[in-house]
């Protein structure tokens, strides 16, 4: 299962980006898709996570300015990101975990950088 990101860029301080990530491949099911981020000389963190069902949490960090969600038709996970900080600036990978029809699979998308600043 290939996960593709995309939507990441440079912004300043205050705005707002959207990320997007698409899975492909043959899927059966899909359980929980999250984004984690990296900023440089730090380890991989949890920004967000949705279910199947829709329940989400949230790294406190960025709680009521990130909003995840997810079309499960399209097999894709979003994240809104609105009231971006300096501190936000990182690599945003994706994740998805479920099932293919032969066992499950745990996948990461590429990386999409996002750059917050003036």
């Amino acid at each position: 299962v290939q996960l593709q990101a995309s939507g990441g860029g440079l912004v300043q301080p205050g705005g707002s980006l959207r990320l997007s990530c698409a899975a492909s491949g043959s899927i059966f099911s899909i359980n929980d898709m999250g984004w984690y981020r990296q900023a440089p000389g730090k380890q991989r963190e949890l920004v967000a996570r949705i279910t199947s069902g829709g329940r989400t949490n949230y790294a406190d960090s960025v709680k009521g300015r990130f909003t995840i969600s997810r079309d499960n038709a399209k097999n894709t996970v979003y994240l809104q990101m609105n009231s971006l900080k300096p501190e936000d600036t990182a690599v945003y990978y994706c994740n998805a975990d479920g099932r293919v029809e032969y066992g499950i699979f745990v996948s990461w998308g590429q990386g999409t950088l996002v750059t917050v600043s003036s």
